[in-house]
C-alpha cells in the first residue's frame, strides 16, 4: 500500500533521511520509533506530499506521490488522516463544531455533517462532550476530537505524529487504544513516537530510525537503540 523506495531527503547539506526502503501493507499498524531528529516527521511529510524527496520515490496505492499534479494532491490527502501532537483545534468552536468545520471546508452538506459528526464523536467516545470547547476538555479528549476530525474522509491511512507527546500516561493509552480500534476497523495506522513504553507494550511492527536511516524493522518489535 505504501512504499518508500531508496528515499533520501537533504536540507542545506544535512541528511534528514538516507536511502530509506520501507513497504507497509494495507491494514497494518506500524510504530515509527526513534529519538527526536531521527527522521520520523520527515517521512510522514514526504508521504502527504508536503516535502519532495531529494532522491527516491514514495508510493501510496501505487501512485507516485511526487508525480501528482497540484490539482490531484487534495484527492491524495483525503486518503490520509493526520493527527498531531498539538491537536490543532479551533479554540472558539465546540468539539462538534471542530469536526463539522473540517467537513464544511471540503463542501459537505448539512445533511452529511448531521449524519457523520455524531457517528465520529461516538466512535471516539465523546458523544457527551459534543458541546464543550477545547479549554473544557482534557488533553486526551482534545486529541480524540482531533482523531475524529482526521477520520472525516474515511481515510485508508491515519498518520499520528507524536499524538501522545503532550499527554499523561492515562490519556496516552486512551489515545493508543483508540488508534488500535481504528486499525481493527480496517485503517492502516502509522504511529510516530519516541515513547519507549508505548512501543514496547503494543506488540506490533516497529520500524526504528536513527540519524535518517532505518536501523531496525521487526514484527512484534521493541524500542531498541
Amino acid at each position: 500500500m505504501i512504499v518508500f523506495q531508496k528515499v533520501s531527503k537533504i536540507y542545506n547539506g544535512y541528511s534528514a533521511l538516507n536511502n530509506v526502503d520501507i513497504t507497509i501493507k494495507a491494514k497494518e499498524f506500524i510504530s515509527l520509533a526513534g529519538p527526536s531528529g531521527a527522521g520520523k516527521s520527515t517521512l510522514l511529510k514526504l508521504l502527504i506530499g508536503e516535502l519532495q524527496p531529494s532522491r527516491g520515490k514514495v508510493f501510496l496505492d501505487k501512485q507516485n506521490v511526487h508525480l501528482l499534479r497540484e490539482s490531484e494532491m487534495p484527492i491524495l490527502r483525503r486518503k490520509i488522516g493526520m493527527v498531531f501532537q498539538d491537536f490543532r483545534l479551533l479554540s472558539d468552536r465546540t468539539a462538534y463544531e471542530n469536526v463539522a468545520f473540517a467537513m464544511e471546508v471540503v463542501g459537505a452538506t448539512v445533511r452529511e455533517i448531521n449524519q457523520d459528526v455524531p457517528q465520529l464523536l461516538e466512535l471516539v467516545g465523546l458523544t457527551d462532550k459534543a458541546t464543550q470547547f477545547p479549554y473544557q476538555l482534557s488533553g486526551g479528549e482534545r486529541q480524540r476530537v482531533a482523531i475524529a476530525r482526521a477520520l472525516i474522509h474515511r481515510p485508508s491511512v491515519i498518520l499520528a505524529d507524536e499524538p501522545t507527546g503532550n499527554l499523561d500516561l492515562l490519556n496516552s493509552w486512551d489515545v493508543i487504544r483508540l488508534l488500535l480500534k481504528i486499525n481493527e476497523l480496517g485503517t492502516t495506522v502509522i504511529l510516530a513516537t519516541h515513547d519507549r513504553e508505548i512501543i514496547n507494550n503494543l506488540g506490533r511492527r516497529v520500524i526504528t530510525l536513527d540519524k535518517g536511516r532505518v536501523i531496525r524493522d521487526e514484527e512484534n518489535g521493541r524500542y531498541i537503540l
